[in-house]
């Protein structure tokens, strides 16, 4: 059901043609169950804090020329597109287990925007006000956590992990009320597309085969176009899913990082890392280490992950099997066979980055993929009993003159490894310093030290954006150890973050 909008809302369409933007409203083709029409809420005064032109330049917009004003007008929802309009998504979701209704709260999607090379993507404002998912919340968000997200996203991009990204940060003016008020902040997300496994978990629920088909039909042909045809595209699309999970939350492993909240409801079918609420990066390795101050139990630990990632995907599974065969026991018995194989994908995933990290080589003749298992547990072994940093550790195995004198190499069994590793470099050919030269592109020296990340947001609410920007532009080049590189950004802090905590951000 259309929705009457205000003309002096919407943005001047010679301006839309002049920003480069290519419009699309392709979800709203979907059955109307899947998505509510919701404006935007007004917000007082709009002030770009943040612009990504690395970002827009990739989209293939020019928005080099447009005042700051319209921008901030713009990417508030102030002003809206004449391309479709904004809209809430509906879906459903296991919160820490338990199956609830749910949608996007604060969440509005303005558009989709097809970049020069033929891509799609979703245009989202995060905070943009209350919807009709918004329960008891106000819709609205506090300027810190989305620039939480807008770094940490960034950082995420640099690594080389699928992310969503933002495009924008605008301050909006106005106080949300937490704990405290707060400054309040609407951000623009980009992603590949908002399809959650919670998606499919809604439109299961409702008992609607034909809805769920052509949900999935959707999916497929945004996402995994090559299956579109193909007779067993459902299990296949339920195959091709877990792949990229497996592959992400392989990549999370291997740089530490906690997403924190791997709810169904925040698992991207596209197989990017969605929602920044109380995500965080390991110091000391631990793989009992949880951040989010509402995970009391540890369900989404660090060592957690893969296993949450397979529970996940089985959910998925199950909301499919209605169209992967009317044969219910059919569908349930081709779906159990897909969901076992995810435990294998991810591991296959992770020794791949944790070879990568070492720079070793696919095993070699007598080196067989049990012989890296053990190489690889033993060093993680060692750390944890030392609390030794991740990330570091790998920087010093790669040679990082910063670390030559590192504490590590006076303990005995550390070089009783280091032994090992460097049998292992000589077996698949080559030197040891060959190998660290590998190491240095995919460790990287600076990561969004916790510490760090709480100290530029304090500054930023204070309305002093320098350390953000300083720490933003480290992130961005996260391999490298620059001229400009503060020797602060590196170490993990003083003592412990053993109570360190994030939170949701809602």
């Amino acid at each position: 059901m259309s929705i009457e909008v205000p003309q002096h809302r919407f943005w001047d369409v010679s301006l839309e043609t002049d920003m480069g933007w290519r419009l699309e409203s392709t979800y709203l083709g979907l059955p109307e169950t899947f998505y509510s029409q919701v404006l935007p809420e007004p917000v007082a005064r709009p002030q770009l804090v943040k612009f990504n032109t690395t970002l827009a330049n990739s989209l293939g917009l020019n928005l080099d020329q447009i005042p700051m004003e319209k921008l901030a007008n713009l990417f508030s929802g102030n002003q809206l597109f004449r391309e479709g309009l904004p809209f809430a998504q509906a879906y459903a979701g296991h919160q820490y287990g338990g199956f609830t209704m749910l949608g996007d709260g604060r969440a509005v999607m303005l558009s989709e925007h097809r970049d020069p090379d033929g891509r799609l993507w979703d245009i989202q404002l995060k905070g943009a006000g209350r919807t009709p998912y918004s329960r008891n919340g106000d819709g609205r968000a506090a300027l810190g956590p989305m620039l939480r997200e807008y770094l940490i996203s960034e950082a995420m991009y640099a690594l080389g992990i699928p992310t969503t990204r933002s495009l924008a940060v605008v301050a909006t003016g106005e106080r949300v009320h937490r704990e405290r008020p707060l400054p309040g902040a609407v951000l623009t997300r980009i992603a590949i597309s908002h399809l959650r496994v919670g998606t499919f978990e809604y439109a299961n629920c409702r008992n609607e085969p034909e809805e769920l088909a052509t949900l999935a039909d959707y999916a497929i042909a945004r996402h995994f176009p090559e299956l579109t045809h193909q007779p067993d595209r459902m299990v296949k699309f339920l195959r091709s899913v877990m792949q990229r999970q497996a592959k992400l939350v392989a990549q999370w492993m291997a740089v530490g990082f906690v997403h924190g909240v791997m709810n169904t409801d925040n698992v991207s079918i596209a197989g990017e890392t969605i929602d920044y609420g109380p995500c965080a990066f390991m110091n000391a390795y631990d793989p009992a280490t949880v951040f989010s101050s509402i995970d009391r139990h540890g369900r989404y630990a660090y060592g957690n992950q893969p296993r949450i990632a397979n529970w996940n995907m089985a959910r998925f599974a199950e909301s499919l099997l209605p169209i992967i065969s009317d044969d219910r026991n059919e569908a349930i018995e081709v779906a159990t066979t897909a969901v076992h194989e995810f435990p294998h994908l991810i591991q296959a995933d992770w020794l791949s980055a944790l070879r990568l990290k070492l720079g070793l080589h696919g095993a070699a003749t007598d080196i067989d993929e049990a012989h890296d298992h053990s190489l690889i547990n033993d060093l993680l072994d060692w750390m944890k009993q030392n609390r030794a940093d991740f990330t570091n550790t790998f920087r010093t195995l790669a040679g990082d003159e910063e670390n030559v004198g590192c504490a590590y190499w006076e303990d005995q069994k550390f070089c009783e490894w280091v032994a090992r590793w460097e049998t292992r470099v000589s077996v698949q050919g080559g030197s040891v310093a060959q190998a660290q030269e590998r190491m240095k592109a995919v460790n990287p020296v600076v990561i969004p030290r916790n510490h760090r990340v709480e100290e530029v947001l304090a500054n930023a609410n204070r309305g002093d954006f320098q350390p953000f920007d300083t720490l933003l532009e480290l992130l961005r080049h996260p391999f490298e150890r620059r001229s400009t590189n503060p020797a602060d950004y590196a170490p993990p802090p003083p003592g412990t973050d053993a109570c360190y905590q994030t939170f949701c951000g809602t």
